[in-house]
């Protein structure tokens, strides 16, 4: 029997996780970063709603919807471990705009083969070209039809952590401190909990469910600004142009080819940093660029910013009579140095994942997560695996036994943070 088959021998905690999964992703979530209004989608208040419910059914009193669309949760500690400290999961109730969210159709392939998937579109999921894929022979895989994204990212998370709080309330004898809940909106817009009622929580420590394959934690992450680059051009009618037009869509197009391609998403991997041109729109006296820059070393998060005020210079150069305003805003920082301060909320999850049969190691999120900003806030939170795979695109698919481990992971977390 193969670690797989093990884990999904548990079907206790598979029974838990199957139907809130499949039901999570198929309520259309997607947020949009255009919107500054929280939650910037009306469809995230669709699945808020469910949890709410389903949380007050589960027996558990303490349960809130704030006006922003914060799902929150609390747990009383059970007797005699009231004094154990309190700590947190969170899980994202968005989903990417990259692809469609919309009408997820979710397929389960049990003891998947390690055959190639077919899906509609010509797309398929290939082993040969996934080599995740082709080492989970026994597995089930969750996949959607290859007409959107499946919502892995981040209903895994939300359904692991459902998951584990169905089992807490079934099993009274397990032991566990004060824990609070919170599944948030508008994560994948990158605005940072905003709205987030930090005063309220208690926690020591929170941990999101929020990451990838069985194993992975992060504890370090990206430092990330949105730049939004503004041209301000001269118009006059393009047939006596000569001279006199300083046009703002070329001014904005010509910027983003100064952006090295050398450092960009496709172009880098590990603790390489990047620029990334996200949008580009205007017309002949206003456009506008939106680049997001990453890096885990602000030393190279300042050379980029002042590269991309030397860029604006270079562009006002080359079109006389046109501007170009360079605004940077910060979106979350990297973690680490502070998750560092506290060596026991990382050591009491590596133990946890250990209890629950996983072998864990560390890797840098080549992004963020809320946990990202909450560890600004004063709350260290590392990152846990959710068992998803190809976030943001029509080929992403989840492992139900890393969910599995996930949830068991938690479990095993709650019930060490208890002896603290």
């Amino acid at each position: 029997m193969n670690t797989f088959t093990q884990r999904l021998a548990d079907t206790d905690m598979v029974n838990r996780l199957i139907p809130r999964f499949t039901k999570y992703v198929q309520i259309w979530t997607t947020s949009d970063r255009h919107i500054p209004e929280t939650p910037s989608t009306a469809g995230q208040w669709d699945l808020a709603k469910v949890l709410v419910d389903e949380l007050k059914s589960l027996g558990i009193e303490q349960v809130e919807l704030t006006d922003h669309c914060y799902v929150i949760a609390r747990l009383p500690a059970t007797p005699g471990y009231e004094k154990a400290p309190t700590i947190g999961f969170m899980a994202h109730m968005d989903t990417a705009s990259d692809v469609s969210g919309k009408d997820v159709h979710p397929i389960i392939t049990e003891n998947y083969d390690g055959s190639v998937i077919p899906l509609k579109d010509g797309i398929s999921l290939d082993p040969a070209k996934d080599e995740a894929l082709a080492k989970r022979i026994g597995d089930t895989i969750i996949h959607t039809d290859g007409t959107t994204l499946l919502g892995a990212d981040d209903k895994a998370g939300v359904a692991e952590i459902m998951a584990v709080l169905d089992y807490l309330q079934s099993h009274p004898e397990i032991a566990h401190g004060p824990l609070e809940i919170v599944f948030s909106p508008d994560e994948e817009t990158g605005k940072g909990l905003p709205e987030f009622p930090l005063s309220a929580f208690k926690a020591t420590a929170f941990y999101t469910l929020d990451g990838g394959p069985a194993g992975e934690l992060e504890v370090e992450c990206f430092t990330a600004y949105k730049i939004d680059v503004l041209c301000h051009g001269k118009a006059i009618h393009i047939g006596q142009a000569r001279g006199k037009l300083a046009n703002a869509t070329m001014m904005a197009a010509t910027y983003a080819t100064l952006l090295p391609r050398s450092e960009s998403p496709e172009a880098t991997d590990g603790y390489y940093g990047y620029y990334c041109p996200i949008e580009i729109k205007g017309d002949l006296e206003e456009a506008s660029l939106e680049v997001y820059i990453r890096d885990f070393d602000q030393k190279e998060i300042d050379r980029r910013l002042a590269a991309l005020e030397l860029f604006g210079k270079t562009v006002e150069a080359l079109f006389p009579g046109g501007r170009v305003e360079v605004k940077p805003q910060l979106q979350y920082i990297n973690m680490k140095e502070k998750i560092d301060e506290h060596p026991r909320v990382l050591e009491l999850l590596e133990q946890a994942a250990e209890k629950a049969g996983v072998k864990a190691y560390l890797k840098p999120i080549r992004g963020g997560t809320d946990g990202s900003r909450l560890t600004q806030m004063g709350i260290p939170t590392p990152n846990v695996y959710t068992g998803g795979h190809n976030y943001h695109s029509r080929t992403e698919w989840a492992s139900l036994s890393d969910m599995v481990a996930a949830s068991r992971t938690i479990l095993e977390l709650i019930q060490l943070w208890a002896k603290e």
